[in-house]
């Protein structure tokens, strides 16, 4: 066996750690061949946020299959750590890791044996205590860097704790420690990831030893480290003094990424979220008054059980008047082993659908808005290796996609550039200027 092949479902996160158990492989001696191969051995890393998490897992494995019936297929990730046993009862499956053991593949290739019914190898979610450090490396524009893994809320709707484990996280030394040797493989930025990203500083016993803040603080003194961007993270853990930093930061981009997966108090207390819509506006209007051009990106979910025609104009009506840039927006779908699966009030699927798109339309109109507010300013522009129909794309500090006419010497150079145009498409159009 010499040829491994990867495919990831999900989050960056997943992403990330799939790079890093590549990298296991190459430095064993492996050649990694692009998905579906064919290959000797078949990586699978699983989401449990998807929707029919069950049936992408069997359409990948089928892809594997087809391309070499005689490869071993091992299978890792959320899902896996959920589903063990329906997943190895899966035709061309031959082992799920938990977990624990997602990070030591390498460890099982020897004896894996393709039988007719595979094994999987799985813990309780609450013995994972050690932190894995990770980060992606498909991309030598932009990585992403993980810094912590795991949740201790209980969000009503939502799996990962039961996937992931409990919250931990690397030390600010060690994130230093592996930004630097990022950056020295020619990497203009760094994105930092985690499951609930603001709750870094704990360490294995749980206990509070650092903050997100000290983290933002060093990396911010990080010599030769272009930009840093935050992936994602919770309101009541954005603090005023991370936005404040980050106001006055060189190296942290005005970008901002903020769950609020309802405009509704009363949808935010039956989802356990852990604030309500007055804390909410404060974050946005402290990023406003200090970073005016910050983008604010906003997670929604729709259709939760009890959300009524009212609650879910509310989230309408409240989104409307909020100054954020655009929408992830998820149709709610039952999880099994959460308290909202039980919940009544369910609502029915062409409802969802039909709410998800009110709001997928509303980001539209909200990116657009935010996108000609920037006509005529100059911003920064990071551009990637993305060619089509003869122009190269990036994106500025505050996360627009523009394009430029094709030039090769772009690739993975931070530009200076003045917004002229805003496409139909909603990409900027983008005059180079002398840096």
């Amino acid at each position: 066996m010499n040829t491994v092949a990867f495919h990831t479902l999900g989050c960056k996160l997943n992403f990330s750690e799939t790079s890093t158990i590549a990298r296991q492989f190459k430095d064993a001696g492996w050649d990694k061949v692009s998905f579906p191969g064919p290959a000797d051995v078949y990586v699978i890393n699983t989401c449990s946020v998807t929707e029919n998490a069950d049936k992408e897992c069997k359409s990948i494995v089928n892809r594997a299959m087809a391309a070499n019936g005689n490869g071993k297929v091992i299978v890792i990730g959320c899902y896996a750590q959920l589903k063990p046993q329906e997943i190895a009862n899966i035709t061309g499956v031959d082992l799920v890791l938990g977990a624990q053991e997602k990070f030591n593949v390498l460890d099982y290739l020897n004896t894996l044996e393709k039988k007719d019914k595979g094994s999987y190898i799985s813990c309780e979610i609450d013995q994972i205590e050690t932190f894995v450090s990770s980060h992606s490396s498909d991309d030598r524009t932009r990585v992403f860097l993980k810094v912590q893994d795991g949740c201790d809320y209980s969000c009503t709707f939502c799996t990962i704790p039961l996937a992931r484990g409990k919250s931990r996280s690397d030390t600010v030394k060690n994130v230093v420690s592996k930004a630097e040797e990022i950056i020295k493989s020619g990497v203009k930025e760094i994105v930092l990831t985690g499951i609930n990203l603001g709750d870094f500083g704990l360490d294995a016993n749980g206990k509070r030893v650092e903050r997100f803040v000290d983290l933002v603080s060093a990396l911010d003194k990080v010599d030769g480290l272009e930009r840093i961007r935050i992936s994602s993270i919770e309101p009541n853990l954005l603090t005023d003094e991370i936005i404040e930093l980050i106001s006055k930061s060189n190296k942290f981009v005005p970008h901002f990424h903020i769950p609020l997966q309802s405009g509704s108090d009363a949808m935010l207390k039956l989802m356990r979220r852990r604030y309500l819509r007055d804390l909410y506006v404060d974050k946005v209007q402290k990023i406003r008054t200090l970073i005016p051009n910050c983008s604010i990106g906003v997670d929604v979910i729709v259709g939760f059980p009890g959300e009524t025609d009212e609650h879910f104009d509310q989230t309408v009506d409240f989104l409307k008047e909020l100054d954020i840039t655009y929408l992830h927006v998820f149709t709610y779908s039952e999880r099994e082993n959460t308290p909202a699966k039980d919940y009544e009030g369910k609502i029915p699927m062409e409802i969802r659908k039909l709410r998800n798109k009110t709001l997928r339309n509303l980001s539209i109109k909200k990116q657009r808005a935010f996108y000609e507010k920037n006509i005529g300013m100059q911003r920064p522009v990071l551009f990637e290796s993305e060619i089509q129909n003869d122009f190269i794309y990036g994106y500025t500090d505050n996360y627009i996609r523009v394009k430029t006419n094709y030039d090769g010497g772009l690739i993975n150079k931070i530009v200076n550039c003045k917004i002229e145009n805003i496409t139909p498409e909603c990409v900027g159009e983008v005059e180079l200027l002398m840096n």
